[in-house]
């Protein structure tokens, strides 16, 4: 057998032993973990909750880095462009898959240049409705929508986040005429939602459920396909009458793509074993967070059907891209 054959042959026996070295090994230094929002959101906190869970497990320190604006852009962006080692993750949500249809251009692509990792948390939306409106059930909310067509409101986190996507899922579906009112983010929103400013809006389990017990918002629905267990009483918005209605918010990791499948696979790993982990479920079930847990595969099929999921919405909407 001539030398190059051999060496040839040679190196691809070798080349699995030497994956998995790398991986048995990985991280020899501290991992970045990005995050495209400003620190304190529950992206931000479920990010820095496994952040933690993979320090311990893998030995070497993993620190969220928050690099906010143009919808979290920028962070994916550098992201994409960074070495493909392990070194570099990105903690995504479902802003992740909405950009693509409200920025009009973008310095990377979701799809292409990353390498879902896993899928590890989801948690619902509430429908919230101000306690001044004559409404205590989504049927209800929807018979005064119709009977009064633009007279109603709803406020949102920002044109294009995902309480404004949840929303025009919701106004598409049913067919009903309210007015969309962006806010700066989720804390202005909330204020003038509980101040009895605006009609509706849609909040997750962590920012809105004080307010809800105090008798200041008033939930009408959850948005996921099953009832939470934090509020199990609580109908699907499915169940309420928007029937087919499903929604969450959700948190998962990407990496550049080609980063080493060894890699990839040892932090799908780590992350689904953190996810099943008694400290993660009773920090986030408070929250209306579930864990989940995902092979990179099933992860990337989640993402690409969001992303078209979100593209028909915003067409629907006549939402124009920025």
């Amino acid at each position: 057998m001539k030398p190059v054959v051999v060496a040839l042959a040679c190196a691809a026996a070798l080349s699995p032993v030497l994956a998995r070295g790398q991986a048995e090994s990985y991280p020899v230094k501290p991992v970045r973990l990005f995050i495209g929002l400003a620190p304190g959101g529950g992206t931000d906190i479920q990010a820095r909750l496994f952040a933690q869970k993979l320090s311990e497990s893998m030995g070497r320190p993993f620190v969220v880095e928050n690099r906010a604006g143009a919808g979290g852009t920028i962070a994916y962006a550098q992201a994409a462009k960074s070495p493909p080692d392990g070194y570099t993750l990105m903690g995504v949500s479902s802003g992740y898959t909405i950009t693509p249809s409200i920025y009009s251009k973008l310095p990377y692509d979701p799809l292409r240049d990353f390498t879902p990792i896993s899928l590890v948390v989801q948690a619902p939306f509430l429908l919230l409705v101000h306690p001044s409106l004559p409404v205590k059930s989504v049927k209800e909310l929807l018979a005064l929508a119709r009977a009064k067509p633009g007279v109603l409101d709803a406020a949102s986190a920002g044109q294009g986040s995902s309480t404004h996507m949840a929303f025009e899922l919701f106004r598409t579906m049913s067919g009903v005429n309210i007015t969309h009112i962006p806010y700066k983010g989720t804390g202005p929103a909330l204020v003038d939602g509980i101040a009895g400013q605006v009609h509706m809006l849609f909040g997750n389990v962590l920012s809105t459920m004080t307010h809800v017990k105090a008798g200041r918002l008033r939930a009408l629905g959850v948005t996921t396909a099953r009832r939470s267990k934090v509020l199990p009483d609580l109908p699907t918005l499915d169940e309420a009458g928007v029937r087919g209605y499903e929604n969450s918010t959700w948190f998962g990791v990407i990496a550049p793509a080609g980063t080493p499948p060894a890699i990839v696979g040892r932090l799908n790993a780590e992350l689904n074993k953190a996810s099943q982990s008694p400290e993660i479920i009773e920090r986030i079930a408070p929250d209306g967070g579930e864990p989940v847990g995902s092979t990179p595969e099933q992860f990337g099929r989640h993402i690409a059907a969001e992303i078209a999921r979100w593209r028909k919405v915003v067409k629907d909407a006549g939402i124009t891209a920025q």
